[in-house]
């Protein structure tokens, strides 16, 4: 499965997840369908994390991390600027998303923070928990980049 794109396993994904968030939307309103749709896919991407780091066969750190960044931005689905890169920090900008793309074509843009965007901090969660993502903003809500910042907790640095 990870020889296939991330950007096609989420269109996929997408398709599917669609029809589940109609279903639930009709059923038990808005709030319902995304808290449930949020679960969904925030149990999916630390089940993702968890995997990677099984492979990697040790804790991963942000080394680690930018090494299988490429996964994401395989085919240009990602265009990033580091702004730093070490063992503490990963700093970097996306200026181009074509995740957000996509979900909006799709007519999906109104759920791809769901979908897409809060997989990112619930990665860390399977991959190594002492990692932290603070993001101020996303292309999928609107902003000109999205502003991934990294860092390992402090109590995992000592």
């Amino acid at each position: 499965m990870r020889k296939m794109p991330i950007l096609e396993r989420r269109r996929i994904e997408a398709m599917l997840m669609k029809h589940v968030y109609e279903v639930i939307r009709e059923r038990s309103g808005e709030e319902e369908a995304r808290a449930v749709i949020g679960q969904a896919i925030s149990n999916a991407a630390i089940e993702h994390g968890k995997g990677f780091a099984e492979e990697l066969g040790r804790t991963p750190n942000l080394e680690d991390f930018l090494a299988i960044m490429p996964n994401w931005t395989r085919e240009d689905a990602l265009r990033i600027e580091v702004l730093a890169a070490d063992k503490e920090e990963l700093a970097f900008n996306v200026t181009r998303c074509r995740y957000a793309e996509m979900y909006k074509e799709m007519g999906l843009g109104h759920i791809g923070d769901l979908l897409s965007c809060n997989r990112d901090g619930d990665f860390c969660i399977g991959y190594n928990p002492d990692m932290e993502l603070t993001r101020t903003q996303t292309i999928m809500k609107g902003a000109s980049h999205c502003d991934f910042r990294y860092r390992m907790k402090p109590k995992a640095r000592a």
